[in-house]
């Protein structure tokens, strides 16, 4: 079973992307594992327009929120050099992301707060032949009742296709940390 179906076998909303890179999955995987979204540039634009809402009701206090990153996520499981998956949970639709306080991998499984989603993103790293890696991300969302089904369905709409950019654009950057083979 993959890593992303111990946490989110069931779920609403998907997407899946993928590149494939002159490497191992080793190298890969270590890529993966220190990328940080926030240091691709379209990534903080998105997220800078994401938190415009949220930072004009603030005020002259907007420049103590940190700003949407890989710190948002917990570290659920990561099998070897082959898989790992990162969850968050919510009011994702919120001006401030209505995230809630996930400890670790058994929070994240237990958590069932009404009117909430559970997402989680998962990166695989697949030798598709010598010297090729493919790298995958997916990324899954489910809905714990009809009332985040009915938010969350408006918010994906709106989001679906920068997310889609923002995960082609973290694959390159990835692929361009990777060392080659």
């Amino acid at each position: 079973m993959r890593v992303i179906e111990a946490y989110l076998p069931a779920y609403e909303f998907s997407e899946t992307h993928s590149i494939e890179v002159a490497t191992t999955p080793e190298n890969a995987m270590a890529a993966v594992a220190v990328h940080r979204p926030e240091d691709v540039a379209f990534f903080r634009f998105a997220i800078a327009l994401r938190e415009l809402p949220m930072r004009l009701m603030r005020g002259h206090q907007s420049h103590r929120l940190p700003s949407f990153g890989m710190d948002n996520f917990t570290m659920l499981e990561r099998k070897g050099d082959v898989e790992v998956a990162y969850g968050l949970a919510g009011k994702l639709w919120k001006a401030n992301y209505g995230q809630a306080v996930i400890a670790d991998s058994e929070a994240f499984k237990n958590f069932n707060s009404h009117g909430c989603v559970k997402l989680v993103i998962g990166f695989t790293c697949q030798l598709v032949r010598p010297g090729i890696t493919k790298i995958t991300t997916e990324t899954r969302v489910h809905c714990l009742d009809k009332h985040a089904l009915t938010r969350f369905r408006f918010y994906w709409c709106l989001i679906r296709p920068v997310s889609g950019l923002i995960r082609q654009r973290m694959l390159k950057a990835i692929a361009h940390q990777c060392k080659p083979d």
